[in-house]
């Protein structure tokens, strides 16, 4: 069918929004903190508990995306994430925050399904330029929201974020409606069935493999984003919320750039895309643990270039290989990301605590490094089962970097 410029533009700003829903508090973390009075170790878990909201919601909600009309499944997601938006707005206590928030993360997988419909909608050569597209939707979202958090912040107040989020989710819930096609099914399974082959979907190397790499390349991406505005906030820097919201766009301007990882994708290239990005990944945070504003900021930029590369060429090669299941396998993909950066959000603050930012540098490099280890054991064994299938038996030797 193909996919119009108008809609991708339509998907992409569902995701940013839904998402944002996620991500808005890293910024205002301090805000927050002092408003509620959570100390500071226990921040991180002012933003898993979006993450362990948006990890149930992967495995129970959207596979729904397999079986129903997802232009209405999309419209009303965004429209129960808004409620937990408006709940996180209203909450006087840490508890009613925390349950604000699980409830925005759990229905905010609405970005998983409109990916998994864009992806559907796009024809086979244009399907890399679409998840390109749609995914920098998602990561307008995630480091966007920081700028605009806060700026919000600033003028008024943490909680003005979650207002205006849950104005903008109605807003699209509406245009979803309007815009969309219908997505009538024809697919008679069962949602137990649909469950089922989910399940089956984590036996298939190349979904474990790239999940892997999802779960620790984005422990290492909330190692950062999750962390950053306690370094920022306190001695030698003392940044207001605008301030340190101004870093969403040194790391949206790297991601961005990272959107032709898609196009990538399209001539073959995922494999090779995600080796380099996550060996730049690793060196990014080279600049990003150093003391200086000007290293961190093109740390930030390589990192989020980094990331966002992977990701894309991850989701390539997942849909390719799964066309009529796009909803399903992209869940059950995110469902590593959610771990991957839920661990990232609460290990960063207590990494930080005890050891300060280089502390959090450190993890943010390890978790860089076991993606690069599970990418490189993987291509090792397709190589070498693709030696296997090319010699005899009898004879032949294994990939230098299978030995």
């Amino acid at each position: 069918m193909g996919l119009t410029t108008g809609r991708r533009t339509v998907f992409a700003a569902v995701c940013a929004v839904a998402v944002a829903s996620i991500y808005a508090a890293q910024p205002v973390l301090a805000r927050i903190g002092e408003d509620l009075r959570v100390p500071d170790a226990g921040l991180g878990w002012i933003v898993a508990a979006g993450q362990l909201g948006y990890l149930a919601g992967l495995a129970a909600l959207v596979p729904l995306g397999d079986l129903v009309d997802r232009r209405k499944l999309i419209a009303a997601h965004l429209l129960l994430t808004a409620v937990g938006a408006a709940l996180a707005a209203a909450a006087t206590e840490t508890w009613l925050l925390l349950a604000g928030l699980v409830l925005a993360g759990l229905f905010a997988v609405v970005v998983q399904t409109t990916v998994a419909y864009a992806a559907a909608l796009s024809t086979p050569e244009e399907r890399g330029r679409t998840l390109g597209a749609v995914t920098s939707g998602v990561v307008i979202g995630i480091l966007g929201a920081r700028v605009a958090a806060g700026a919000l912040a600033e003028l008024w107040g943490w909680r003005s974020v979650y207002l205006a989020l849950a104005v903008l989710l109605v807003v699209l819930a509406g245009l979803v409606l309007k815009t969309m096609p219908p997505d009538p099914r024809t697919d008679r399974a069962t949602y137990g069935q649909v469950l089922t082959s989910l399940g089956g979907l984590f036996r298939e190397p190349l979904f474990l493999s790239r999940g892997l790499i999802a779960f620790f390349l984005f422990a290492s991406f909330g190692a950062l984003w999750s962390g950053l505005s306690l370094p920022l906030a306190a001695a030698p820097w003392h940044l207001s919320t605008a301030q340190i919201g101004l870093f969403g766009l040194v790391g949206l301007a790297g991601a961005l750039g990272a959107a032709r990882a898609g196009r990538w994708a399209d001539r073959g290239h995922a494999s090779l895309v995600t080796g380099g990005a996550l060996v730049l990944l690793a060196v990014s945070w080279l600049a990003v643990g150093q003391p200086s504003l000007w290293l961190l900021a093109l740390g930030i930029l390589v990192l989020d270039f980094a990331v966002q590369a992977v990701h894309v060429s991850n989701q390539h090669l997942l849909t390719a290989a799964h066309p009529n299941r796009t909803s399903s396998v992209i869940g059950g993909y995110m469902i590593f990301y959610s771990l991957g950066s839920a661990l990232g959000a609460a290990a960063t603050t207590t990494a930080f605590a005890a050891g300060g930012w280089i502390g959090s540098s450190i993890l943010g490099a390890a978790f860089a490094g076991c993606a690069f280890a599970v990418w490189f054991t993987a291509e090792c064994r397709a190589r070498r089962r693709s030696a296997g299938s090319a010699l005899p038996s009898s004879g032949g030797t294994n990939p230098a970097c299978c030995r």
